[in-house]
C-alpha cells in the first residue's frame, strides 16, 4: 500500500491507497509542534480505526508547504513504515513541463495538483485549490504547467476581520440565506463567501481568455464544496486530486 501524505499550513489530507484505489482518507490539523513520534502514534489510532497496519505501506509520498516539518515526516517514514519516502521537491520526475520563471517557487501541493488534473483529462484544466489560500493554477493542452495565481485563503480574509475590526466578531464559514444580511454574522458571511465567488468566477474567466481554449475547471481543498456550489465557472469537485496526484507522482518515480 501507498500512505500519501499532503501537508498544508492548517491541514493535512492522508490517503492510503491499494495501488490505484484510494482505500481510505483522512484530515488532520496541522502542528508544527508535534514531533514524528506523536504524528506516528496520530496515524497509528487512524489506522487502527480502518484496519490498516504499518507493516502493510510500501511506500510513501509526501507534498509538503511547510518547509520545517518535512524532516519530522521523512524521520516518521524512515522510522515505523521503515521507508525512504518521496518529497515532491526539484528533481522528481512529475510528467508535466513547467513553464514557470522560477519552477523551485511553485508549491508541491499546486503541482501536483496539475499533474492528476491534467491525467484525468488529457485537455487543458484549471485548478482552484480553496486552502490556506486560494490558488488557481493553469495546465495547457499539452500538459505543461503555465502559471497561475495566488489570493489570500477564505479562513485567513474572515480572521483578518476579526483581528482588525474591534466590532466585528469571527464567524462560521457557512452560505447564508441571503446576500442582504440583517445582521453582521449574516452580512459578514455573505461577503466572505460570494465575495470568494465572485473572485473566483472572474479570475477563471480572465484564466480563460488568456488560455484561449475551454479548460475544465476542477475544484479542490476543503472549502470547496462551500464555493464551488455557488460558482458557476466551476465543472467538478474533487476533495481528492492531490492525494490521487502523489500517487501518480509516486508511480512515475518507481524504477
Amino acid at each position: 500500500m501507498l500512505l500519501a501524505l499532503d501537508i498544508g499550513n492548517t491541514h493535512i489530507m492522508i490517503g492510503v491507497y491499494d495501488e490505484t484505489q484510494l482505500v481510505t482518507c483522512y484530515r488532520i490539523a496541522t502542528d508544527r509542534r508535534k514531533t514524528s513520534d506523536e504524528y506516528a502514534m496520530i496515524l497509528s489510532a487512524l489506522f487502527s480505526h480502518g484496519n490498516i497496519k504499518f507493516d502493510e505501506i510500501h511506500g510513501i509520498a509526501i507534498s509538503c508547504v511547510v518547509p520545517p516539518i518535512i524532516g519530522i515526516f521523512e524521520d516518521l517514514a524512515k522510522r515505523y513504515f521503515k521507508v525512504e519516502p518521496l518529497v515532491v521537491e526539484p528533481g522528481i520526475r512529475t510528467g508535466m513541463v513547467l513553464r514557470y520563471e522560477n519552477p523551485r517557487e511553485i508549491g508541491a501541493d499546486r503541482i501536483v495538483n496539475a499533474v492528476a488534473a491534467y491525467e484525468k483529462y488529457h485537455s487543458s484544466v484549471i485548478v482552484v485549490d480553496f486552502g490556506t489560500a486560494t490558488t488557481f493554477c493553469a495546465v495547457s493542452e499539452d500538459g505543461e504547467y503555465v502559471g497561475g495565481v495566488i489570493c489570500p485563503g477564505i479562513m485567513i480574509s474572515s480572521e483578518a476581520l476579526f483581528a482588525h475590526a474591534a466590532r466585528l466578531p469571527r464567524v462560521e464559514l457557512v452560505r447564508p440565506p441571503a446576500v442582504i444580511g440583517r445582521n453582521t454574522v449574516r452580512s459578514m458571511q455573505a461577503g466572505l463567501v460570494y465575495g470568494a465567488v465572485g473572485q473566483v468566477n472572474e479570475i477563471v474567466r480572465r484564466i480563460k481568455e488568456e488560455m484561449g481554449t475551454g479548460p475544465k475547471v476542477i475544484a479542490t481543498g476543503g472549502l470547496a464544496p462551500l464555493i464551488a456550489k455557488e460558482a458557476e465557472e466551476i465543472d467538478e469537485i474533487d476533495l481528492n486530486l492531490t492525494l490521487e496526484g502523489l500517487r501518480i507522482i509516486y508511480e512515475r518515480n518507481q524504477d
